[in-house]
Parts: C-alpha cells; structure tokens; sequence
C-alpha cells in the first residue's frame, strides 16, 4: 500500500513539473486512480480468497459453516468487478470488434475511435447519473444486508465508484487520441 502512494505522490509531482495542459491533468488523475485501483484490488481479491478457503475449511473440516462468508465473497466479488472492468477500460483491454476499423484510412479510425469513445462516455454519464441516485436513495439507505448488517449502501457504491473511474479513464484515452493521434 505505501507503494501506492509513493507512486501516486510522484506521478502528481511529475505531473505539476511539467505545463500541464487539460489532458495532461486528466492523464495524471487517471494514472493515480490506477493505481488505487491495482492495489485494492490485489486486497479485495486476497481477502476474497481467504474467506472462501476459510469457509471451505470451517464447513467440511470443523463441520461449523460461516453463514456470512457467501454473502461477503459476492460483495467483495462485485466491488473486483467493477474495479476490474474500470482498469480493463484504462487498459483497453476490453473485448471488441474492429472488422470496420481495420478497413478504413487512418483519418477515418480516428474519427470512428473518437465516436465510440464520446458514446461510451454518454454512457457511462447516464447510468452514472441512475446509479448515485439508487445509491442516494431512501430507499438503499436504510438497508442492511441479511448475514453480516452492512448497510447496502456499501456494497451498492462498487457500482458508481467503478463507473465514475471508468469514464475517467475512457476520457482520458479520448483525449490522448485527439491530442496525440494514437489509434491503439
């Protein structure tokens, strides 16, 4: 975890050495959270891994099941998922299909990259917009789950934390291709 930081703590100094421009600053955010990200979910992923070994051996070995350990593996499961799915949006590691792409002219797929990109933004912008407002909810908030009582709000946020950190980091490929032309 320190290590996080000190990365973070550099990759903002580096960021304020040099003029910094819209993108560069957008560039940067997206590198910290990255960063945040990679390291929380190594932790999420440990701690998932413990409790369900640790279910397994408490169920089959001591023959005292965990009656809370399903209900935290599926919470820890969807905050990795959509971590994961924000990082692989970073990474553009994402499944997709580039039949069309690979057949146009190199103006043209630059055009058709910065099309996707500014519709997935949209996207992420609309379901951001319903997921804090479910997540804000009346509702959500005075909700609590049935083994362990954690307020579902906790849970819940995996959604628009994740996807807050998704459109920042497609922005931020957005904008590295319009400023800089890569078309990867």
């Amino acid at each position: 975890m320190e290590r996080s930081i000190h990365l973070l703590k550099s990759s903002l100094k580096s960021s304020e050495n040099k003029q910094t421009k819209g993108g560069d600053i957008v560039k940067t955010l997206s590198n910290g959270i990255s960063i945040i990200e990679k390291s929380l979910a190594v932790v999420l992923m440990f701690s998932m891994a413990v409790i369900v070994t640790l279910a397994v051996f408490f169920r089959y070995f001591l023959n005292s099941p965990l009656s809370w350990a399903g209900e935290v593996s599926i919470f820890l499961l969807v905050w990795i998922s959509f971590i994961g799915g924000s990082l692989g949006l970073k990474y553009k590691s994402q499944a997709s299909v580039t039949i069309l792409i690979e057949y146009v002219s190199e103006s043209m797929k630059r055009v058709l990259l910065i099309i996707g990109h500014l519709f997935m933004i949209l996207f992420l912008i609309l379901i951001l917009y319903y997921s804090y407002k479910w997540v804000l909810s009346p509702s959500v908030s005075f909700q609590k789950s049935s083994a362990i009582l954690l307020p579902m709000w906790i849970p819940f946020s995996a959604v628009p934390v994740g996807l807050t950190f998704a459109t920042i980091h497609v922005l931020s490929n957005l904008l590295v291709i319009i400023r800089e032309g890569e078309l990867k």
